[in-house]
């Protein structure tokens, strides 16, 4: 979880938008709680609600 911390402060220090699944829908939340406390993910969310934000923010992949 830690290298996937690290990445999000990456992604989040150059202007990225950052999400990561909520804790209710994860069988393990080791990762996204990792990335979670840095305090630089935009958007937590359910895995349909993250392809649902990332329509939104990019619009349909064809």
């Amino acid at each position: 979880g830690r290298d996937g911390a690290l990445g999000i402060g990456h992604i989040k220090d150059l202007g990225g938008t950052t999400m990561a699944q909520d804790e209710h829908s994860c069988v393990i939340f080791g990762m996204p709680k990792c990335a979670i406390a840095t305090g630089k993910v935009d958007h937590v969310l359910p895995p349909h609600k993250i392809i649902e934000k990332l329509s939104a923010l990019f619009g349909r992949i064809k």
